[in-house]
């Protein structure tokens, strides 16, 4: 079995690991209500409408 002649530095571990690590923006649709983007699945944050009906009272 293989074994390293020496300790993989910290540097090198973490610069390997760095590209799982790119954030991805989230996903956005836009309210068909008041046409404002928002995330999908979500109350619209600025009318208050979700799926054709008022679920929040938003002034």
């Amino acid at each position: 079995m293989a074994v390293p002649k020496r300790k993989t530095s910290r540097s090198r571990t973490h610069s390997r690991r760095s590209a799982n690590r790119k954030v991805e923006t989230a996903a956005r649709s836009v309210c068909p209500h008041c046409g404002v983007g928002k995330r999908p699945h979500i109350v619209c944050p600025h009318c208050g409408w979700y799926r054709d009906r008022q679920v929040l009272d938003v002034e």
